[in-house]
């Protein structure tokens, strides 16, 4: 059976795909840099720490993924993929409530770390906004059981998100000390 989309739906795919590219890190942009903070309660001074553990969960599960694929069990594989991008989704939220309710932290090192921090920090940065395409054409591929197309664009969604979630987790334990 079948259970590919037809090419109209990949189309309307592709360009919901397309907007939420742009739209999702724009919004990200301007809700972090709104400088009146709203008051969320002091709940939210967790959160750094909370986002940090996700990344490690996010860079777990893609390891898991990479595993089960090369094992060849693609319902596994499937699963803690669906774990991944739920734990994306997540992460997403939870960084948009931190950065909407707390001023941004200043790093506080000095000397040479101060550059690898502030180097990963912005490679962080650009490689999280462009993997949002990726990872979102990555998973309308396979959910529309289209495999060989899902297979060349997790060439590079694959190692840009892996390099996403260890850098966030390597960007929070250098910068939490500075956390008030």
């Amino acid at each position: 059976m079948n259970t590919s989309l037809p090419n109209n739906s990949l189309l309307l795919n592709k360009k919901t795909i397309n907007f939420l590219s742009i739209a999702i890190p724009v919004a990200v942009a301007l809700l972090i840099g709104i400088r009146t903070k709203f008051d969320l309660g002091s709940w939210t001074k967790i959160l750094p720490h909370v986002i940090g553990f996700i990344n490690s969960l996010t860079a777990m599960a893609l390891l898991l993924g990479l595993y089960f694929i090369k094992k060849k069990d693609i319902n596994a594989h499937r699963k803690t993929m669906y774990v991944a991008f739920t734990l994306g989704s997540v992460f997403l939220v939870t960084y948009i409530l931190y950065h909407i309710s707390n001023p941004s932290t200043s790093y506080g090192g000095v000397g040479f770390v101060k550059y690898i921090y502030y180097s990963l920090l912005i490679s962080h940065i650009g490689l999280s906004i462009l993997v949002v395409r990726y990872v979102l054409l990555a998973l309308y591929f396979a959910l529309s059981n289209q495999i060989i197309e899902h297979k060349k664009i997790v060439k590079i969604a694959y190692p840009v998100w892996l390099y996403v979630s260890v850098t966030g987790v390597v960007v929070y334990l250098m910068i939490r000390p500075y956390y008030s």
